[in-house]
């Protein structure tokens, strides 16, 4: 196999902070598609980290992996390259949230230390049935572990139901600094208030019949979007809460396509990342 196949551009200082990736990397429409003809299926996460800056895990969700598995995958991406993971669902659609340290700690320290590097966010996707509970989501957030082998974790929240679209859900998000996703689906809630200190899209509107997956001016107009996030500024125009945020300090921003026309989701991740690398700013 030519080595030309995993080459990589190099990223521009301007867009170091914002990360453009997919779900997962085993997909079998994406064979003679993203992934060239005759490559094996064991080369493909090295194949995908090599053309993408970040790749959400969803696997995870339905059950924590061994550690060896864990360490097999970072060790087929490149420095610089990152993992989110959706956190497993047994921990999230369980009766309460604030019931959740065993699976939590079983999860978060069972391995995921084997990332090294590697390890982004930790996704926490909260079900289309579990309404707004306050008292209940606050003692859940209190028991994310706030460091792994010494080192900063990064978690954030994804809600799915509409009684997260409330003021008192944005404020205690924003007292334990913990992000939540901005939700680009007609299926679940979208807000784009931002908790805390970096950005996190899912995009789930991609239409097959686009071999990008996104009309270009809808890249262009995510490509600023990135930008602005990660140059420290609110997005007004997409739907909030509570009011926009003044602007404040640079942050990290991941944007995911996901779902939808799933078959061109790496082509949209690609031409996002393209966009974004080549922005003067």
């Amino acid at each position: 196999m030519h080595d030309d196949l995993f080459s990589r551009p190099a990223v521009n200082d301007s867009a170091a902070r914002i990360r453009v990736g997919i779900g997962g990397w085993n997909f079998a429409p994406w064979r003679n598609n993203f992934y060239p003809t005759g490559l094996v299926q064991r080369r493909e996460l090295e194949f995908a980290s090599r053309h993408l800056r970040a790749i959400e895990i969803n696997g995870t969700f339905y059950g924590a992996q061994k550690p060896a598995t864990y360490a097999k995958w970072a060790a087929e991406t490149p420095e610089g390259f990152v993992f989110s993971l959706k956190a497993p669902r047994y921990i999230t659609e369980g009766k309460r949230l604030a019931d959740t340290t065993r699976g939590i700690d079983g999860f978060v320290f069972g391995g995921l230390a084997e990332f090294g590097d590697r390890l982004g966010p930790v996704l926490w996707q909260l079900p289309p049935s579990r309404p707004f509970d306050a008292d209940d989501l606050a003692a859940f957030l209190a028991l994310l572990p706030a460091e792994l082998n010494g080192q900063p974790m990064r978690h954030v929240l994804e809600v799915r139901h509409p009684s997260f679209l409330d003021e008192r859900y944005v404020a205690l998000a924003r007292s334990r600094a913990i992000p939540t996703v901005f939700t680009d689906s007609p299926q679940y809630p979208s807000l784009a208030d931002l908790t805390g200190d970096f950005a996190y899209a899912r995009l789930m509107r991609s239409q097959s019949h686009i071999d990008t997956g996104y009309a270009g001016n809808e890249l262009d107009a995510w490509s600023e979007r990135a930008h602005r996030w990660a140059g420290g500024h609110d997005l007004p125009e997409l739907p909030h809460v509570a009011a926009p945020l003044a602007s404040g300090k640079p942050r990290d921003v991941f944007i995911y396509f996901i779902s939808s026309a799933k078959e061109r989701n790496p082509a949209a991740a690609m031409a996002l990342q393209h966009r974004v690398d080549q922005s003067p700013r």
